[in-house]
């Protein structure tokens, strides 16, 4: 019952014209499904209420029946689905203005790292976009197999190990939408979700022209302790911060990291005291993540939480 609120990310509450698509399509099947459910049951009750009392059997008097129902109405409801199924496919294949924007997803286990094409922008499990143009995604995986999806705007696409898939994305409304990976893709899989933020235009490339620039100056003595303390430990060794000499590859880019809602992949909220936990020992948010624990004083891990925080 909690997947009936307004809430939910249903695949049946479309804001995209993929998202729209599949939901018409679903409810063209269900339409069919529960028509000759209907009617099974329906033969069933008459057979039992009806049923002869005599034991004797004819041979041959349903054989009409048995070859228009079990061979004629299959064959047409199977053919008029795949008609349906083909249409929905090449209705999805192009949007219908060509995409100016294309942003390039990577899947990771377990969080997702995201890049905007010609610009210096990048950011992890938060992907904006501009309300009602298509974008175009490009979909590649750093490990295994991994499947983007976001219900409401548009279906599953695969992410493939050596292989970039490429499709689209749109929504029609100003909003933000959960997306998830659907494919098991290891232990933390379920916490493999992220958002896609949909907003006008002038918002989003005022987004967009800031995720682009580097840190700034920080600009309290906390803060610069906070600063020296990630460029100069192993933080440095896999986070980037554009503009510092902490240029890691293996987490995500940590440049604008005060700016996101959410934190590991969403799953935690992106606040001074979750952000803390995470930082301190992010095993016990999310085991068997690559971040080990870090040994930080009390006065370094909150310098460094505080400095964090700050990078909007």
């Amino acid at each position: 019952m909690s997947a009936c609120d307004g809430r939910s990310p249903s695949a049946l509450s479309p804001f995209g014209q993929k998202a729209g698509q599949v939901a018409w399509s679903w409810w063209i099947l269900f339409a069919v499904a529960l028509f000759f459910c209907v009617v099974v049951i329906a033969m069933a009750v008459f057979a039992a209420i009806f049923r002869r009392r005599t034991g004797k059997v004819r041979t041959g008097e349903a054989r009409g029946f048995v070859i228009a129902f079990g061979v004629v109405v299959p064959a047409i409801v199977l053919a008029a689905t795949f008609a349906l199924s083909v249409g929905s496919i090449a209705a999805d294949s192009q949007p219908k203005t060509a995409p100016k924007l294309t942003v390039e997803v990577t899947g990771h286990q377990w969080w997702w790292e995201v890049r905007y094409a010609g610009t210096t922008a990048v950011t992890a499990n938060e992907i904006h976009i501009p309300v009602g143009r298509p974008v175009r995604l490009q979909l590649r995986s750093a490990d295994v197999i991994h499947s983007f999806w976001v219900p409401q705007l548009m279906p599953k696409m695969d992410l493939l190990p050596n292989r970039v898939n490429r499709t689209w994305i749109s929504a029609d409304k100003a909003g933000t939408y959960r997306g998830q990976c659907a494919e098991y893709c290891g232990l933390e899989h379920a916490h493999m979700a992220f958002s896609v933020v949909a907003e006008p235009e002038a918002k989003f490339r005022r987004w967009l022209a800031t995720q682009s620039e580097g840190v700034r100056a920080a600009t309290s003595a906390t803060r610069r302790q906070g600063e020296r303390v990630v460029t100069t430990s192993s933080c440095a060794t896999c986070h980037t911060l554009r503009g510092t000499s902490a240029n890691g590859k293996l987490g995500p880019d940590l440049t604008h990291v005060g700016s996101r809602e959410r934190l590991a992949g969403g799953a935690i909220p992106n606040d001074f005291g979750h952000m803390a936990g995470w930082v301190a020992n992010s095993q016990t948010v999310k085991p068997g993540n690559k971040m080990p624990p870090q040994p930080l004083s009390p006065r370094d891990l909150k310098a460094v939480v505080t400095y964090l925080q700050s990078l909007e």
